[in-house]
């Protein structure tokens, strides 16, 4: 009898200490990631700085700073991650807005989101599992299990050399810093596509935001109307259409944007 209490009490005591070593881990359901790098991919047309992911145990991991369209390249290491539930904050800065004052003060714009992820299975030896974390326009993200960098799901970077090399005049018509003015410029008209049209496609994008360029309300033509609808949710089809405009539809565009508006018309 002696002995078996024994036992049971060397059993309660390996037992308080498995619970010491590994937490809550021992009697939860709740996934865990554990030897975790980190990478950011920044879809916002703005410069994102240090960001932060939070779970409901108390696990912090952290990366960053990202330029618009940054993200392949980049991670930080070595974090554990629990649960299904996880908070990311992070910060945002307008570099055009230090072009207008460059001695005052940067403001700093602060961003949270919830981010739900489900039970995902972990690829993958240690010092390859990667944890992307995708901020969008909208300020939502997404996180994705991988295995390396690649894989950025929009590409400002492709979408302004596109333009450089054929449409400089419109895109960068004052002859401003082209990798950083008329980067960002590039970066905010993609990202309005986005917002607007969910474009992610590299061909769609360019031709969202050449013909933005030639005509701001391009998008609220019929014909065009036409077209986004019937492209809808085709990655790439939207670019293909548009590339192919007939001539006078283009001219009939361009010439709708230097016609004068009604108030412009009353005070001529």
């Amino acid at each position: 009898m002696a002995e078996l209490k024994m036992k049971e009490r060397m059993l309660s005591v390996l037992l308080a200490a498995s619970v010491l070593i590994t937490g809550c881990d021992a009697f939860s359901s709740a996934p865990t990631y554990g030897g975790l790098s980190v990478a950011g991919f920044n879809y916002t047309p703005y410069n994102l700085d240090r960001f932060v992911v939070t779970d409901k145990f108390g696990n912090r991991a952290s990366g960053g700073a990202l330029l618009p369209g940054a993200g392949e390249g980049s991670l930080s290491c070595c974090y554990k991650l629990k649960g299904t539930e996880f908070t990311v904050t992070w910060n945002v800065v307008d570099q055009d807005e230090f072009l207008k004052d460059p001695y005052g003060p940067l403001p700093e714009i602060h961003k949270t989101a919830h981010v739900h992820f489900p039970p995902t299975k972990v690829k993958g030896d240690l010092g390859e599992r990667v944890l992307g974390l995708h901020f969008y326009p909208d300020d939502h993200v997404e996180f994705e299990l991988r295995t390396d960098l690649r894989g950025s799901r929009i590409r400002y970077v492709d979408v302004w050399s596109w333009l450089r090399k054929t449409h400089r005049a419109l895109i960068n018509p004052d002859n401003e810093d082209e990798t950083g003015v008329v980067f960002r410029r590039t970066a905010r008209l993609a990202a309005n596509g986005w917002m607007k049209y969910r474009f992610s496609d590299t061909k769609d994008l360019q031709q969202y935001v050449y013909y933005t360029l030639l005509n701001p309300n391009f998008d609220q033509h019929p014909a065009i109307q036409k077209i986004i609808a019937e492209t809808r949710d085709k990655p790439g089809a939207f670019g293909a259409a548009m590339a192919n405009l007939p001539e006078p539809m283009v001219e009939a565009l361009r010439r709708k944007k230097s016609e004068p508006t009604a108030t412009e018309d009353n005070h001529g």
